[in-house]
């Protein structure tokens, strides 16, 4: 008999499935969260009579007292390996027993299932199969966000799936589906249906809640915090591109009593943020629980706060990198203008008052005047109106011949310098 504890997500399923795939009705496997994983394994460990069983943990790393209990285990002659893809469970390569690697010796980011599967291989536990290596590197892509950056839909649209049904029977479909078809994985036609139409409902749940974004600094990130309960990975991925001025998005989910940190920036880490609330994960996406130390921090602090204002979608007058300059509002009413300078810089000017400093690209100037006036991009029609008040056009003119005004404006500016 073997005995697997893995987690709830995507790759823990994936571990799931080739144990089954490798040992049959041998294999239980247990599916754990980071709160219940030590009590099980405790329990287990305990047990007289699964003394001889072969003992797998993947993609969870048990506490410090779980951990000597199972190196005294495995000192005892018992079988035991723990397989990993978090940094922060490195320190279990200490042991023999221990198998953590964020990524392959060809630098490819790997995950837990790609790394049981292949140790499972090496150890001659298993025989290599195709369909199950083309689902393992679906699970890997996504499980990594490189689906993201290939542009892996199907990777996507597998971990969707996976939610949409119950796990035991997401489990139980993959299995057959794997034995059915050894030489080719895919989804069926009417899984792809399905999908389209949960693409639609992701859409606009991550819509609503870039409504809902309270921003604010924590430490020294500028932080995004929402209340969300669905669809965290591609809800953090999404605010994250849309918010790109923040460090990261902060993703409450209050029934769970979990808290995600997600960022698209090569200098975050939130594996690292998330270490100092007892957390861990990835350095691009990572959690903690929900303490009263977290909830203090990203519940209530920020509680009174009102969310950030999207960037409107359809402005074709005041765009971003305009050579007129791109004008910005606040709640307050404090407006700000980002202005190319002559050198080639950009400048910043607020209520008015030009900042001391320049900015070597348009990026960097609204990444300030975002976090640090918590600004939005005005809408056309705010920014036509007040600026027609100031010439002697109708505000209908002045958009229909925008550029022109606009250029004869710049014009009599120059002459007079």
């Amino acid at each position: 008999m073997i005995k697997l504890f893995t987690d709830i997500d995507l790759d823990g399923l994936g571990c799931g499935v080739v144990a089954k795939m490798a040992f049959g009705e041998e294999a239980s496997v247990s599916y754990c969260s980071y709160r219940n994983l030590n009590q099980k394994v405790d329990a287990f460990l305990d047990d007289p009579e699964e003394k001889n069983t072969s003992l797998y943990i993947t993609d969870l790393a048990v506490n410090e007292s779980v951990e000597k209990k199972l190196a005294q285990r495995y000192n005892e002659g018992h079988p035991v390996a723990v397989i990993d893809h978090h940094v922060t469970a490195l320190h279990f390569n200490d042991y023999e027993w221990g198998l953590v690697k964020p990524e392959d010796e060809d630098g490819k980011k790997t995950c837990a299932t790609s790394l049981f599967y292949d140790y499972l291989v090496d150890k001659k536990l298993m025989q290599p199969h195709k369909a199950l290596e083309e689902f393992i590197e679906l699970v890997r892509q996504y499980d990594t966000w490189e689906w993201d950056e290939n542009n892996t839909l199907e990777a996507k649209r597998l971990n969707d799936l996976f939610y949409i049904m119950d796990r035991t029977e997401f489990e139980e479909e993959m299995l057959s589906r794997l034995k059915e078809n050894p030489d080719a994985f895919s989804l069926t036609d009417m899984e792809n249906t399905l999908l389209d139409i949960e693409d639609q409902k992701i859409d606009r749940y991550i819509r609503s809640k870039n409504r809902q974004i309270v921003q604010t600094f924590i430490e020294n990130y500028c932080v995004g915090i929402v209340h969300a309960e669905q669809y965290l990975s591609e809800l953090g991925n999404e605010l994250n591109k849309l918010n790109p001025h923040l460090d990261m998005i902060v993703l409450v989910n209050a029934g769970s009593k979990k808290i995600g940190f997600r960022t698209i920036h090569d200098h975050i880490n939130v594996a690292e943020f998330a270490a100092r609330f007892g957390g861990g994960g990835h350095p691009k996406a990572s959690g903690c629980d929900l303490t009263d130390e977290t909830f203090r921090l990203f519940v209530a602090n920020v509680f009174p706060l009102q969310p950030l204002k999207p960037d409107p979608e359809q402005n074709k007058i005041n765009v971003k990198g305009s050579p007129f300059g791109t004008y910005y509002q606040n709640r307050k009413g404090h407006v700000s203008s980002i202005l190319p300078t002559e050198e080639g810089h950009f400048e910043v000017l607020h209520e008015g008052k030009r900042l001391d400093k320049t900015f070597p690209t348009f990026e960097d100037a609204e990444r300030f005047v975002k976090r640090n006036y918590m600004s939005w991009l005005r809408y056309d029609e705010d920014y036509l109106r007040q600026l027609a008040a100031c010439l002697p056009i109708s505000r209908d003119t002045l958009e229909e011949n925008f550029d022109k005004i606009m250029d004869a404006i710049l014009d009599e500016v120059a002459e007079s310098e």
